[in-house]
């Protein structure tokens, strides 16, 4: 794993990785004013413990490794653990997982989990043509099924942040409509700045990042927490 005193991406680069993997990937949002989830990296399960001690419950476990790219999908996610026990025996059972147990592990990510939201995906990629372009939709079926998202190039004001959320089929839904917590508009165009603004992490990182994903990004009616945080380096 990298240096937490390195740049991940200077760091990516010199351990010849193609993706920062996920707490770097925070950690590099979190030098841009996005708010990630308190969490600590095991590489034994006797450090379980001490690290549970600096967290609140309830956690999330995630296996970090350069050979997984969709954790979730390989049985690498675990979610709503209340105690270093149950966090013991995620971690454990991930290990004996056949789908697992053959890849490279650089450690476990114990992660506080964020409280529930409106869940939004914010990502970007680089245009051969164009240069950085970012994307912000509603999570769930609206990106996977109805495709409700939407584009802009880099860098964007406030005004453009503002017409993205305006042009999303499901925006009533930030709102509050039927009775639902609204989300904070602020808070999204502030990470939404953050990240594809004149000083955002994607015009600052524009000659090596290709593709970002944010996914989810919890908002409440006060704040936005990226609470998965994908990058690929090109």
């Amino acid at each position: 794993m990298e240096s937490m005193d390195e740049d991940p991406v200077s760091a990516a680069r010199r351990a010849g990785r193609h993706a920062i993997d996920e707490r770097a990937g925070k950690r590099l949002l979190s030098s841009y004013g996005v708010t990630v989830p308190r969490s600590r990296v095991v590489t034994r399960v006797e450090d379980v413990d001490a690290a549970m001690s600096a967290l609140k419950t309830p956690v999330v476990v995630k296996v970090m490794s350069p050979d997984i790219l969709h954790k979730s999908d390989v049985g690498g996610v675990k979610l709503h653990l209340h105690s270093a026990l149950e966090v013991a025996s995620a971690i454990r059972c991930m290990r004996d997982d056949p789908r697992i147990e053959g890849a490279r592990i650089d450690g476990f990510l114990i992660e506080e989990m964020a409280p529930a939201g409106h869940e939004l995906v914010v990502g970007g990629l680089r245009d051969p043509q164009f240069g950085p372009l970012i994307m912000v939709g509603l999570g769930g079926i609206f990106v996977e099924v109805l495709k409700d998202v939407s584009f802009r190039l880099c860098p964007i004001s406030r005004i453009d942040a503002e017409e993205m959320l305006a042009e999303l089929k499901g925006a009533a839904l930030l709102q509050g409509a039927r009775g639902t917590t609204p989300a904070s508009i602020d808070a999204i165009i502030e990470v939404l700045l953050n990240v594809g603004g004149e000083q955002g992490l994607l015009m600052q990182h524009a000659a090596d990042i290709c593709e970002a994903d944010i996914n989810p990004l919890i908002v409440s009616d006060t704040a936005a927490i990226a609470v998965d945080a994908r990058f690929i380096l090109g």
